[in-house]
């Protein structure tokens, strides 16, 4: 793992070579192993290639970047890991292409000088990449299919900038970022952020997962952007329930074994659900005799505790156990390293946990983990999609269906038959109906705590867009859905979250469950196999698990998500919490006297809380201590 930034140039830099040298020093955290940077000269400009390295496969020397292909013609800088290296690598050799390292830099880019583009499909890793090609020259950058890896750029007065981090890509601007405030805006009252190309700076943009963009360095024309994967959601009938989870357990384990390959100490995120509780054991499956470590993050005493699913797992995969429990207090010494790491505000405190927990794995000396991010997404988790699947049955006129499926589901733990309901009318409604629901439900007011006038003049849109699947969907809505939070909606935001919070501790954070085979294969199921008629979430996967993960945790009902006592947190900090709601922080939309007026409301328990408290805190904290 580790961390890119480049920069074509067509009026140079004040101080060039210093900016570089401070852009490289934000990125450390992802590489402290090694730097390196090159100039290469082109017409009125230069191209600058920077790269930071981790050293996880071929610790040697031999993997410095930029790298240079054997003939000189391509130069990569590259941020991932490519699991299936040592396969493409045997392929690449039997076509007469010879190596000279062990590193899967040098099979990626001897991919690209044999395929081009078409390497693409090839690869089965997390990557974000640029390539030089010298000879047509160009630059092409390029983001894996899920965007698990970051690229950010930027086009300023003819330059083209572009990192994996915004803070490095900032040193190399000519003029200071501009807050985004329609996504500041988006993010304080509707808690939507990572969904889209915009961040919350004003001319900082990333590069949509799936997509590669090209930048000719003759003409100075601006880069093109062109898609290179994206979720399908057409129905195989081929597979009987039995032979779905065969396929699916293969799929898995498979994927499993290739996230396994690294030349340095790995553990697991456990967090006692199904899905990391499934890479943990799947784990000790794959390889008998490896040691594993896993880091988790207890609430004792809370009840959101997890602690007895955790030690469940850890005894079955007889691992060695890391456990945090985290004070209160701990939050007032680590929040702006923390708001510094992630780099853009960000939805709830769990996201701490989160960081906690990479800080212990790398205290303990591992610099990979394995996560079991994305599994929601692809296997029919969260709460089960009930309005988007009731839908799917209405396309296909079984009214009767769709109303004993929101009844079977309403029976299981945190559900009822009119939050099933509620969901299908609200998945159903459009135009107008649609948003009398949403202002009935409070999702389309204006908060009071915001200034209207201010908000009009500034131009800022008061709703944020909505996803609806097509004529094109018609009986797979869920299924449409779950596309959707992979790409849009969802998974960009987590994916966000755990790079930065393991990249700040310089570990490699992989995803099993987002191997594109594993997902196009998911994504395919009959939805019914996704989610059962009685309302089960996961349901195919919890059967394809049978005797890999324990049963009292593959079936349990009572999964609460990963969530630490975020209410309890703030309130035992609240008399800070005031004081950073209090400082001089220019937010020019916010009637700041309103907005403590609620938090003083919610600390006396005469307000609900809910995570708008956090946004809050996080936007003041962000505004207040991230140099931009």
């Amino acid at each position: 793992m580790c961390g890119v930034l480049g920069a074509f140039l067509r009026k140079g830099l004040p101080n060039q070579d210093v900016r570089i040298r401070s852009a490289l020093r934000a990125l450390q955290h992802r590489g402290p192993d090694d730097s390196g940077a090159e100039s290469f000269p082109y017409l009125d400009g230069c191209l600058i290639l920077g790269h930071t390295r981790l050293s996880i496969i071929d610790l040697s020397d031999a993997g410095h970047q930029p790298f240079h292909s054997a003939d000189g013609r391509y130069v990569i800088i590259y941020n991932g890991e490519i699991y299936n290296y040592r396969e493409l690598r045997s392929e690449l050799t039997s076509l007469g292409y010879v190596f000279r390292t062990e590193s899967d830099t040098e099979v990626l880019l001897t991919a690209w000088t044999a395929w081009g583009r078409d390497c693409l499909c090839r690869l089965i890793g997390m990557f974000s990449f640029a390539v030089l090609d010298r000879q047509e020259v160009a630059l092409t950058c390029v983001r894996d299919a899920f965007g698990i890896k970051p690229l950010f750029y930027t086009e300023e007065d003819g330059n083209f900038i572009f990192s994996s981090e915004i803070r490095a890509l900032t040193a190399l601007k000519l003029h200071k970022a501009e807050v985004n405030w329609q996504r500041s805006y988006d993010y304080l009252v509707h808690g939507e952020y990572d969904n889209s190309e915009e961040t919350f700076f004003a001319d900082v943009k990333q590069l949509p997962s799936g997509h590669f963009m090209t930048l000719d360095l003759t003409e100075g024309a601006a880069p093109v952007l062109s898609k290179w994967w994206a979720p399908q959601i057409t129905e195989r009938i081929d597979l009987s329930p039995g032979e779905a989870a065969e396929r699916i357990r293969e799929c898995f384990l498979n994927s499993v074994r290739l996230h396994l390959r690294s030349d340095v100490a790995l553990g697991v995120a456990l967090s006692g659900g199904i899905d990391s509780s499934a890479v943990a054991c799947a784990m000790r499956y794959v390889d008998p005799q490896m040691p594993i470590n896993t880091f988790s993050f207890v609430a004792r005493g809370s009840p959101v505790d997890e602690e007895r699913w955790v030690d469940i797992v850890n005894q079955k995969i007889q691992a060695k156990a890391h456990k945090l429990v985290i004070a209160p207090g701990e939050l007032v010494r680590d929040i702006d390293d923390l708001i510094h790491a992630q780099g853009e505000p960000f939805g709830s405190m769990s996201i701490y946990a989160q960081y906690r927990v990479n800080q212990l794995a790398s205290s303990s000396g591992v610099r990979v983990t394995l996560d079991g991010q994305g599994a929601d997404e692809i296997l029919g988790g969260y709460t089960g999609f009930p309005g988007e699947r009731a839908h799917s049955l209405l396309d296909e006129r079984r009214l009767g269906a769709a109303l004993s499926f929101i009844g079977s589901w309403a029976k299981w733990p945190g559900r009822s038959k009119a939050s099933g309901l509620r969901a299908l009318l609200a998945e159903l409604s459009t135009g107008s109906v649609h948003e009398l629901m949403r202002w009935a439900a409070g999702m389309n007011r204006v908060p009071s705590w915001v200034i209207q006038d201010t908000v009009d003049e500034m131009n800022i849109a008061h709703r944020v867009g909505r996803f609806r699947s097509g004529s094109s969907a018609s009986g797979r809505r869920m299924v449409a859905q779950m596309a959707n939070m992979l790409t849009k909606h969802g998974l960009p935001a987590l994916l966000r979250h755990g790079d930065r919070n393991s990249m700040r501790f310089s570990v490699e954070s992989r995803v099993p469950f987002l191997s594109v085979e594993l997902v196009e294969l998911m994504l395919s199921m009959p939805e019914n196999y996704l989610v059962s008629a009685r309302g089960e979430t996961k349901h195919i996967f919890r059967e394809a698990m049978r005797g890999i993960v324990p049963d009292e945790v593959l079936f349990r009902k009572d999964k609460i998500g990963f969530e630490p006592p975020e209410k309890e947190w703030i309130l035992s900090i609240a008399g800070k919490v005031r004081e950073w709601l209090s400082e001089d922080v220019s937010i020019p939309f916010i009637h700041r006297d309103v907005l403590l007026t609620q938090f003083d409301e919610v600390v006396a328990g005469r307000r609900p809380f809910t995570w708008q408290v956090w946004r809050w805190i996080n936007f003041y904290r962000w505004r207040a201590c991230l140099t931009v």
